[in-house]
């Protein structure tokens, strides 16, 4: 009762705000295969492939994928008591959190071989880099920066709209110069001001999912990642289909 008082109140946050900050909508510009099995929790897009991590325990991994076609390329799974979350790419490095584990695993990128591992204080839910610091989401209105050497925290902000908490902060990607975060259990993705963790816009992908077939009733848009060099926009789901390429239209 108390997680659904809290989504209850931040959607209605959310809701009554939408008039006061600027707000996107979406147009299709390219339909790419996905997996339907994965619970996708992390996403990343680099050199030309896509890296998925996904979670629940004994099926979560991690994955490099063909864009265009879907072909798992590589893969590592994580032993079946780790319940996997958000991934971020650091140069050579892949990191990947665990949602309740206080553990995040770091790979080779080319090899997927287990490099190290960090300690977690709170909970891993998603991931971005900045090109300084691992910014963390743990579920609540915080985004922690992270050394990227010892994931030890550096400082945090609160994520606010029009000075209201928001919390339910999950898969993260770093935007030119902002943090763009899933909000669970919904169609928007929020845009904030690393600095201050100001709302600065609110995407609405409300009709997304209806453009792909769902595998389950936990199948919630989760997963954004950005092509840096050809700007490119990518967000799917857990449960999803498909994976959507998009650009943003003002509403």
């Amino acid at each position: 009762m108390v997680l659904l008082f809290f989504l209850l109140s931040g959607m209605s946050i959310l809701a009554q705000a939408q008039g006061q900050v600027p707000r996107y909508g979406y147009d299709i510009l390219n339909i790419y295969p996905h997996n339907i099995n994965s619970f996708t929790q992390g996403l990343v897009y680099r050199e030309g492939f896509l890296f998925e991590g996904t979670g629940k325990n004994g099926q979560s991994s991690l994955s490099k994928i063909n864009l265009e076609n879907g072909e798992v390329l590589q893969s590592k799974n994580m032993s079946q008591r780790y319940f996997g979350e958000g991934i971020e790419i650091v140069n050579e490095k892949i990191y990947q959190l665990t949602w309740q584990s206080h553990l995040v695993f770091v790979y080779d990128k080319m090899t997927f071989e287990s490099i190290e591992s960090h300690y977690n204080a709170t909970q891993g839910w998603g991931l971005a880099y900045d090109g300084s610091h691992l910014i963390l989401s743990d579920g609540t209105a915080t985004l922690q920066f992270m050394d990227p050497e010892t994931f030890a925290p550096v400082r945090k902000v609160e994520v606010q709209l029009e000075g209201n908490a928001i919390s339910q902060l999950n898969e993260l990607e770093y935007i030119n110069g902002e943090v763009w975060a899933n909000v669970w259990q919904t169609d928007l993705i929020l845009r904030i001001d690393p600095e201050n963790g100001e709302v600065n816009s609110i995407v609405d992908l409300t009709g997304l999912s209806a453009q792909t077939q769902l595998g389950s009733s936990e199948a919630v848009l989760n997963g954004i990642a950005w092509d840096a060099e050809d700007e490119r926009l990518f967000v799917t789901g857990k449960h999803w289909a498909n994976l959507f390429e998009i650009e943003l239209l003002g509403l």
